[in-house]
């Protein structure tokens, strides 16, 4: 028999920025390696409580021949003779969504959805945690991760799963939207175990979001002669001497700040920050 994923999640969607995704949290060792599935312009999936990890890859199968949502959902349940005892969102390139929870899911299970996002939960406190996953979906704004990680709090502070926190997930998926373009992922973070996970998990995003998120280039610093000689400056404390731009990429590559550079003409004021800090 699968492991019980006891857990709540969202599968969503975010039509306009392009992007597909999912969220998570359960009392259950490292649920991001079993509940979260996304491919961009296909959809993404959830799959918990006695969990079929088969769902994922099959489903994401159904969705790029293009099967709706909720027939992907009847198909993958019709075929599980386990059906009874899973847990099942998707979500697919249309934005349309379907949950199943199976009869034998442990209470409180259930789900609710709505255009872009299929949120379900079990061994929840009640189901006002679902509620509050589809509620602050509904009324959110901002990216498509930083929904999400609402949405998970929203869950928590609703009641979450009954049996406490341990792990937690974030997946967002848009193509050519990862790692210098050459990556479909746009953020995979994962808290294997932790006492409180969602923080824990808020924390790694922010850490991401400084080492590759992008600050709008109207908002970037012109490299005046000032500026220059104050980049000179601190590289060199660091051990970056030599010819401005050689030096400043190589101490970008070194802290992993390499995706926020773009020569020195101009600075972005995170990385700004960062040099200013570390010198």
């Amino acid at each position: 028999m699968a492991e019980l994923v006891s857990t709540y999640s969202i599968a969503a969607c975010d039509l306009g920025a392009s992007q597909w995704g999912v969220a998570t949290q359960s009392k259950f060792l490292s649920v991001g390696a079993v509940v979260p599935w996304a491919e961009p312009y296909v959809g993404a999936i959830a799959t918990q409580a006695y969990a079929n990890p088969r769902y994922g890859p099959e489903g994401l199968s159904l969705l790029r021949e293009g099967v709706p949502a909720e027939e992907v959902v009847a198909r993958l349940t019709a075929a599980d003779a386990g059906r009874d005892q899973r847990q099942l969102g998707v979500v697919d390139s249309e934005g349309r969504s379907a949950s199943f929870t199976g009869a034998e899911c442990l209470d409180w299970a259930g789900g609710r959805t709505g255009p872009c996002y299929a949120a379900q939960g079990n061994i929840l406190v009640s189901a006002e945690t679902v509620d509050a996953i589809a509620e602050t979906f509904e009324r959110s704004s901002g990216t498509l991760a930083e929904r999400l990680l609402d949405c998970l709090d929203a869950a928590q502070a609703a009641g979450g799963d009954r049996r406490g926190q341990q792990s937690a997930a974030l997946l967002v998926v848009e193509q050519d939207g990862g790692y210098a373009k050459l990556s479909d992922t746009v953020v995979e973070l994962r808290v294997e175990d932790h006492g409180r996970p969602l923080e824990e998990l808020r924390r790694l995003y922010r850490l991401h979001e400084a080492l590759f998120g992008e600050t709008p280039r109207e908002e970037w610093l012109a490299v005046d002669r000032a500026l220059a000689s104050e980049l000179r400056e601190r590289l060199a404390k660091l051990g970056y001497d030599g010819e401005l731009e050689e030096a400043f990429n190589r101490w970008a590559g070194n802290v992993n700040l390499e995706e926020r550079v773009d020569g020195v003409a101009e600075i972005d004021p995170v990385v700004l920050e960062e040099l200013r800090e570390l010198s």
